[in-house]
């Protein structure tokens, strides 16, 4: 295995994190609109054509009907969520890894990286939950054409007076059952391919930028392969009215499969996996550019 450069600081994880969750952002909102719509389109009745074929088409439909501006509908909630979110989520992989260090040289197993990125799942739930829950909602709203919130901060404040801070954290079981084995399957594969990338006797840290973006780019779509069945009930479970699913995960699992089948667990799929790959490469890329000029800015911190 390669060896790790630098003793691991959870700190710079955290302002490196951050950064890079600002470029993955900017790079994948407009499919990740067209994920949820797909994923939240209400079943056709017999003999009527649903609202959107397939990705291309949800795409088409968006710009025609919206503009470029209908593909970044509701980004302002993922910017303010995903930038501390991602500081948390890198953070909590750096924490991951320290912790099961017995010396700073230590260089971590497979399975080490792999429980290292599931701690980081746990630390993001708490921020990534609500911000989810909002950004469902306005993303299916702008498709319905019922403008019920006017905005995220809108949509906190209608969500806390319906049904308080239950309301605004709905889905937070579903969150983490998606996001803390995919998150070790995350870290654990950037990590995996950026030693398979790195030539014999060379540095991790000597990657040039394309096999960054490569394995960055894989990571995502190793996560989202994970990830994609609990996204799918959270995202309907996140939209439904309340008292819908009494029983919560298990109801929306037993609708979905009973109308539509095992295959709708894996709805919206080309439209997240043409995003897994250029977000997360744009966010694995900001996290190592940003962590070269933190070493360069403050070796200490």
């Amino acid at each position: 295995m390669a060896k790790q450069p630098q003793p691991i600081s959870p700190m710079k994880n955290f302002f490196a994190g951050g950064f890079g969750g600002v470029c993955l952002v900017f790079a994948g909102h407009p499919l990740d609109t067209i994920k949820v719509r797909i994923q939240t389109q209400p079943k056709p009745t017999p003999g009527i054509t649903p609202l959107y074929s397939g990705t291309f088409d949800c795409f088409k439909k968006t710009l025609v009907n919206e503009g470029i501006r209908g593909l970044y509908k509701g980004m302002a909630a993922p910017i303010i969520g995903v930038t501390p979110m991602f500081a948390v989520c890198f953070f909590g992989f750096g924490l991951g890894k320290k912790l099961q260090q017995k010396h700073p040289e230590d260089i971590l197993t497979y399975p080490q990286l792999f429980a290292a990125g599931m701690l980081s799942g746990v630390f993001t739930t708490a921020i990534m939950a609500p911000g989810e829950r909002i950004k469902c909602l306005l993303q299916i709203q702008a498709a319905s054409g019922e403008v019920k919130y006017a905005g995220p901060m809108d949509c906190a404040k209608q969500l806390y007076r319906e049904a308080g801070i239950r309301g605004i954290y709905k889905g937070t079981v579903l969150t983490l059952m998606r996001d803390v084995p995919a998150s070790g399957m995350y870290f654990m594969t950037y990590e995996w391919l950026k030693n398979v990338l790195t030539p014999e006797g060379h540095s991790v840290s000597e990657l040039s930028v394309p096999k960054i973006l490569f394995a960055g780019g894989m990571a995502g779509i190793f996560n989202w392969a994970v990830a994609i069945p609990p996204d799918v009930l959270k995202s309907r479970f996140q939209t439904a009215p309340a008292g819908k699913y009494p029983n919560g995960f298990r109801d929306v699992l037993r609708e979905l499969i009973r109308e539509e089948g095992i295959g709708s667990l894996y709805k919206g799929f080309t439209a997240v996996m043409l995003r897994a790959f250029p977000a997360n490469a744009a966010c694995f890329l900001g996290f190592e550019v940003a962590m070269k000029f933190l070493n360069w800015m403050a070796p200490n911190l």
